[in-house]
């Protein structure tokens, strides 16, 4: 089952590419990063997240499926301004 999940996610996340996205992820010791910017890539067990230049200090991150899959981190794809989809297990 987890590994039809990760396969679920990433062809959620596929649909998605090139679009903004906010994702919230834990930082350890009770910290909460939260990073903005643009889907740029998906592979088979990691995506791609090129982050908005003038918020952050390094370029891209990049997180596993089984990220979002263990909520490590909690994506929102925002395709417009109005408009959100946040992406987790229950999709």
């Amino acid at each position: 089952m987890a590994k039809n999940a990760l396969i679920d996610i990433k062809r959620t996340l596929d649909a998605h590419l090139g679009e903004r996205i906010l994702l919230k992820a834990n930082g350890g010791r009770r910290k909460t990063v939260e990073r903005s910017g643009i889907l740029e890539q998906t592979y088979p067990s990691v995506f791609i997240v090129k982050l908005d230049e003038e918020r952050h200090s390094f370029e891209r991150v990049s997180y596993s499926y089984a990220d979002i899959l263990t909520e490590t981190v909690m994506l929102t794809v925002c395709p417009s301004e109005q408009e959100q989809i946040r992406i987790s297990l229950e999709q």
